[in-house]
């Protein structure tokens, strides 16, 4: 079993159905994850360029166009509401799915949009994608600005309620705030080692530990521009140095896979604003159907059977049980 914490699917899904296309997941996506082994994810909505100017009518229409993608799909899919429905998904063999929100900033400062997320069955959110929004802020932004006193209380309500909080995209400001104010473990779904390349969305050595306090992990990250800064080692090989070095730092408990594979994703329908396509991620990982290197290649290196359940599947599922709500 291999558990993928970040998956921008839903963008796939939304500009599909848009569209007019149906069954985005069967067609695009499907064969990839069984190639790749990957039996469950976190499908996040994120309001993504160049629909950041009006976020709560891209919110809307990803609600709209993901559930209707659910519903039509509930053959191969189980939408994760609850810590049982893992066990319901293995037993029937469908793709176990967590519905996240990489960003709020659609939420504004309106607190109760959490509880109408949650009941649509968000299990998981960031403060921030990489903007400044009424709550915190994201990693290109200056430390002047963290968590408000408006994303202390969504925290806090996203506890309460059992939303699993991501800091991946935190500046370092708002991700120290969210430490202070939050009780559960939290998580950086998709995230690197500052130590081994300096990008401000890769982890600092304190800012990993701070995790592993928690109770967290952090979600080894395939897009090879937080692998290293020479292109000429954004492999596989490098890549798993990073996986190396937080368990170093943070153990064997508090590490997982979040790909955030961009392959599927068309450059005219989020802007010029980063790399997608193949070449956006490791070489030798450049999507889903390639994951099997990976554990080849952690089984070359020596890591047990134990290890590689740990960080393929059982670390999420372990946080997310002590997250969900009873």
């Amino acid at each position: 079993m291999i558990f993928d914490g970040h998956s921008d699917i839903c963008t796939d899904i939304v500009q599909r159905r848009l569209k007019g296309e149906k069954d985005i997941i069967k067609r695009r996506h499907l064969d990839k994850f069984n190639k790749g082994g990957i039996t469950g994810s976190i499908f996040v909505m994120w309001v993504d360029p160049p629909y950041t100017d009006n976020p709560k009518k891209r919110i809307m229409e990803l609600i709209k166009t993901v559930s209707n993608e659910f519903n039509e799909n509930r053959d191969i899919i189980k939408h994760i509401r609850e810590f049982d429905d893992f066990e319901k998904a293995k037993k029937d063999g469908k793709l176990a799915i967590v519905l996240g929100m990489e960003g709020l900033s659609p939420i504004e400062d309106d607190i109760e949009l959490i509880d109408a997320l949650y009941n649509f069955g968000v299990r998981h959110a960031s403060v921030t994608w990489n903007e400044k929004n009424k709550l915190g802020a994201g990693a290109p932004q200056s430390n002047d600005y963290g968590l408000t006193e408006e994303g202390a209380k969504v925290v806090k309500r996203m506890e309460e309620l059992g939303i699993v909080v991501d800091v991946s995209h935190s500046n370092e400001k708002t991700f120290w705030d969210i430490c202070e104010v939050v009780t559960k473990p939290i998580i950086a779904s998709h995230s690197n080692c500052r130590a081994l390349c300096d990008v401000k969305r890769n982890l600092t050595d304190d800012q990993l530990r701070a995790v592993a306090k928690t109770g967290g992990l952090v979600g080894l990250n395939s897009y090879r521009e937080f692998i290293d800064e020479n292109v000429d080692k954004q492999d596989l090989e490098h890549l798993i140095n990073h996986l190396d070095h937080m368990i170093e730092v943070m153990g064997i408990d508090h590490v997982g896979f979040g790909f955030d594979f961009l392959d599927f994703i068309e450059e005219e329908e989020i802007g010029n604003h980063m790399e997608i396509g193949d070449n956006s991620n490791t070489r030798g990982l450049e999507n889903a159907t390639k994951v099997k290197n990976l554990i080849e290649l952690l089984e070359k290196r020596g890591y047990s059977k134990e290890y590689i359940e740990k960080i393929s599947y059982k670390n999420f599922y372990r946080v997310m049980k002590e997250c969900f709500r009873d």
